[in-house]
């Protein structure tokens, strides 16, 4: 049977090591299942405290995708069988969202550098991993988005966390039209921190093996900089359509008022941008639930800690896969593939303040404590 993910122990001059971990499905892009999220994280706990490891390197198996989000037709199943309607009831989503919080929030807070190749389509869960690295790495192919609206979803994994502390609007409008990233956005909106060809990835490597690294994490942390940095071998990337649109985004997306926004977004069905139009068209599509949610997710982010944005995450996950919208998105574009769901409520008038807040109610039992309840509490 073939290993989820693939690890190997890369020799490099000075005796130590960098520990390689590649997500081994590229026949589902790389989707995060339970099995890959809890190899990872097992393997990562090892390597951490493995002082022969200097760094970690995370990519992905094949050339289209580092990751293209989580196991939605698992999830699928599990929601039809949990008829009853109880989000608590939901066993394999309860699991598969706390392993992959935890593991997304341990990215964030490891004690050794971790290099991400996010070549290819990193979406979803694949930015859940990618963000909280501390060298992140975009390439000409990569395609960078939170397309959770067109599935009853939201941008979770973190991705609250991460969309609120954008500049004013482009959160909400990359979390309402899932649109995609390329290098020179995420390098511009500090989503990557390095862009390189996607060749570059054996004579990287080759690099990283003729160095010799340091005990220190620190250190070794400025050294693999220093090698990224002469990696990218002034490469010149043409701006991208964010960067060209950010001030129309961020006249349309800022403020408090949802339907306002939702206007603004729709109005671009008729613009003459190729990539706005495509945004509006994704908006139009999509769950008006979702919008609403995300939109209230962010605005509740702003303050919080990384931590409390996933205990909320958590709790909204949960609901999601009770409340119709998530079921529904899956069916119609993965499991029927008709790319005709019908969305309860129909419409961003429908999806109110007083209607989203069921999203925020914890679903276990009375007495029962928040299962991330120890995150950023306690070591590991």
């Amino acid at each position: 049977m073939t290993s989820p993910v693939l690890f190997e122990e890369i020799a490099t001059a000075g005796g130590r090591k960098a520990g390689l971990a590649t997500l081994n499905s590229p026949q589902t892009l790389n989707g995060l299942s339970l099995a890959m999220c809890k190899s990872l994280a097992s393997r990562l706990d090892q390597w951490e405290s493995d002082p022969a490891i200097a760094f970690v390197m995370l990519r992905g198996a094949g050339d289209k995708a580092f990751s293209a989000g989580g196991d939605l037709h698992g999830l699928y199943k599990a929601m039809q069988d949990n008829a009853q309607g109880d989000p608590w009831a939901n066993a394999l989503a309860r699991e598969f969202f706390e392993v992959e919080y935890r593991l997304d929030y341990r990215i964030h807070t490891y004690a050794k550098p971790i290099l991400c190749w996010g070549s290819g389509i990193v979406m979803g869960g694949g930015v859940g991993l990618m963000m909280g690295a501390s060298h992140r790495v975009a390439t000409e192919t990569t395609r960078f988005a939170m397309p959770e609206i067109s599935i009853g979803l939201f941008p979770d994994v973190g991705g609250t966390w991460m969309l609120s502390r954008l500049p004013g609007g482009v959160g909400n409008f990359l979390a309402l039209t899932g649109a995609q990233l390329g290098a020179d956005d995420c390098l511009a909106f500090g989503l990557a921190d390095y862009a390189m060809r996607s060749d570059g990835w054996g004579a990287l490597l080759a690099r990283i093996q003729a160095a010799t690294w340091p005990e220190s994490p620190a250190a070794a942390a400025q050294q693999l900089r220093g090698i990224l940095l002469e990696s990218e071998n002034g490469h010149e990337w043409q701006p991208g359509p964010l960067r060209r649109n950010l001030q129309a985004v961020r006249h349309a997306c800022d403020g408090a008022d949802f339907l306002a926004v939702c206007r603004n977004v729709s109005a671009w069905a008729g613009s003459e941008d190729p990539w706005l139009k495509r945004a509006a068209a994704t908006f139009l599509a999509g769950s008006p639930g979702s919008a609403r949610l995300s939109f209230t997710l962010l605005r509740r982010a702003r303050l919080m800690s990384l931590a409390d944005v996933f205990r909320q995450e958590y709790i909204a996950a949960l609901q999601c896969g009770v409340q119709g919208d998530f079921q529904e998105g899956i069916r119609a574009l993965l499991v029927d593939k008709d790319k005709q769901p019908k969305w309860n409520p129909s419409s961003v008038e429908h999806a109110t303040d007083a209607w989203v807040q069921r999203y925020f109610q914890p679903p276990w039992p009375a007495g029962h404590a928040h299962p991330l309840a120890d995150l950023g509490r306690s070591a590991g």
